[in-house]
């Protein structure tokens, strides 16, 4: 009951029609030679390496967990030969720029690779799931000899990075932090404290980590502007020697879920690091590994929608109950109908596929623009950086909340039987649940959406993103008009509710609404994929297109909606909120 299938045929239709990044890729020197052929090769061989080896390890990893013993961590059974496999295929250097080693393709494709990986294993996936940005985090920030040290072990998969922010006492304020950093006369750091929750932080499947920690230096200011980034490898080089460095495992968690995925509590005593990045200045230099990682979050939440999705269908037309109300043309009366002609199931089933699929074309969309923000410049580059700002906590919060939900409706399916360890959905579901907790609370996202994003600059990215939308909403009306006004109405409403929190003298209102704000982001967003996806499989007699089109008007019809709902609750927040 472990099986995966790669949806490639979606996946092609977003890279190639939605996007169009083929076009794209013919324009940028850097991407020339890259075309949509070579494109669906390299997502067919990712498919079979998804299916054929992380797949069947998923269940047997999440029933052994991880052990813990004397320091150390063993991973499940078959981890680290299947990592092996993947660094021995390249794929640990698919994006990387080439003068590093990598094969300097684009990071869409990279984005439909983890999808795929979340998918199939997202315990296994963990270990490799942050090496794309802290590659991209040591490329900006480290000093030439770091780079020129620790680069090709990232880009060839020999060393696995972590991302060390966590404190007992920090949870979520990181201006909490009391990790310390002194500095030495050679230009080292001797790093001592505490993290927590550190994912991958001791493992058995490569030799070497590097944990990027964030300290705190002699006489650094209070709070988040006081932090600084350090490189912190398990093990040191003296002498041509290999030594242990001062960070050791004191511990792993035992989880909900995702328990294949060794989550770490590690103690640094006087450890060896070096400063990443100017002093004071560790979110900074941190700052694309953090948006990178929360990029990667929000194609967590795609991946278990896409297994919920893959999983509740076929039960559904298999497993046969009463008779249905209607039937699907040509099919003849029979005792007892497969569930999925029932429509309180086939509800489910549209819902599962028409927010994987519009998820999708939005998360790979993400993936996109930062390959064009690498090429452009100038007021271009500008309005680029604005919308990958406001899709960012987007993708990671509505993408994750919708994973965890949709994985619950999806285990409704199953009934009962839903509910026991002998069908996948009971793992999806449990795996789903951290998706909306790390990388920063869906709360901090919120917030960070609303205050930062889009009110922080006076609404001046949401406007720039609301005339993309009334661009694609004019292109569709002449085909179909209903959805272009639905579309235009949802801009409009979104419009008002920034108007209406610009004007507010309330300094707690927009904290009292942001989690609606952005699940109101999240559905225009939605909308637009659709209305762009319904413009792009108009006139089209395949099935595929035909089955775009009926998703896109139970989309338009039956989820939509919940839009002026949010908007409703948005405007109540207005009113303030007692304590408790």
């Amino acid at each position: 009951m472990s099986n995966y299938n790669p949806p490639l045929q979606d996946m092609q239709f977003v890279i190639k029609e939605w996007l169009e990044a083929p076009q794209d890729w013919a324009g940028w020197e850097q991407h020339s030679e890259l075309d949509a052929e070579l494109a669906a090769q390299v997502l067919e061989e990712a498919g079979k390496f998804t299916a054929n080896e992380l797949a069947p390890l998923n269940v047997s990893g999440d029933e052994q967990g991880c052990r813990f013993e004397n320091g150390s961590v063993s991973t499940p059974a078959g981890f680290a030969g299947s990592y092996a496999r993947y660094v021995e295929s390249g794929w640990p250097s698919l994006c990387c720029a080439e003068e590093d080693g990598g094969q300097g393709l684009p990071q869409l494709l990279n984005v439909a690779l983890l999808e795929m990986l979340f998918s199939a294993n997202h315990a296994w996936a963990m270990y490799p799931g942050i090496a794309h940005g802290a590659y991209e985090c040591l490329s900006e920030s480290a000093e030439p000899w770091i780079r020129e040290r620790y680069l090709p072990l990232i880009v060839s998969g020999e060393a696995l990075p972590t991302m060390c922010i966590t404190e007992p006492q920090a949870g979520s304020d990181i201006g909490l932090i009391r990790t310390r950093a002194e500095p030495e006369q050679d230009g080292a750091h001797r790093i001592s404290g505490n993290k927590i929750f550190i994912s991958g932080g001791e493992q058995d499947i490569t030799e070497n980590i590097l944990h990027l920690v964030l300290a705190r230096l002699p006489a650094a200011p209070a709070g988040p502007r006081g932090l600084s980034l350090f490189l912190v490898p398990k093990w040191l080089e003296q002498n041509g020697d290999r030594v242990r460095n001062g960070v050791h495992c004191i511990g792993i968690e035992h989880k909900l879920g995702i328990r294949g995925s060794a989550t770490c509590s590690l103690s640094f005593e006087k450890a060896t690091g070096w400063l990443i990045g100017e002093p004071h200045a560790g979110l900074k230099a941190m700052f694309v590994m953090m948006n990178s990682a929360r990029l990667h979050v929000g194609l967590q939440g795609l991946g278990h929608a896409e297994k919920a999705l893959q999983a509740a269908t076929d039960y559904a037309r298999e497993r046969r109950q009463m008779r249905a109300a209607t039937r699907p043309g040509g099919c003849e009366p029979a005792a007892v109908d497969p569930i999925a002609y029932h429509a309180p199931v086939r509800h489910t089933l549209l819902e599962l596929r028409a927010f994987t699929e519009g998820m999708r074309a939005l998360g790979y969309w993400a993936g996109h623009m930062l390959d064009a923000l690498h090429q452009a410049e100038g007021e271009e580059a500008a309005v680029l950086q604005r919308r990958v700002a406001l899709l960012t906590p987007v993708v990671k919060a509505f993408f994750s909340e919708q994973g965890f939900r949709l994985a619950s409706n999806a285990l409704q399916v199953f009934g009962g039987y839903g509910y026991t360890r002998e069908y996948p959905i009971e793992q999806t579901l449990r795996d789903s649940r951290i998706v909306m907790i790390y990388e920063g609370t869906n709360e901090v996202q919120a917030n960070d959406l609303l205050l930062r994003k889009v009110l922080g600059d006076g609404g001046q990215g949401v406007q720039q993103l609301l005339a993309l939308i009334r661009a694609e909403g004019a292109r569709l009306a002449g085909a179909c008009p209903i959805y272009a006004k639905q579309l235009e109405a949802a801009a409009a409403g979104l419009d008002a509710v920034v108007g209406m929190m610009l004007d507010s003298q309330d300094a707690e209102y927009p904290y009292r609404a942001a989690g609606n704000f952005l699940r109101l982001m999240g559905l225009l967003l939605m909308a637009y994929a659709w209305a762009r996806t319904v413009r792009k499989s108009l006139n089209r007699e395949e099935p595929f297109y035909r089955q775009k089109l009926e998703t896109a008007g139970f989309f338009f019809n039956y989820l939509l909606p919940e839009y002026r709902y949010r908007v409703e609750l948005i405007e109540a927040a207005a009113s303030p909120m007692p304590f408790v």
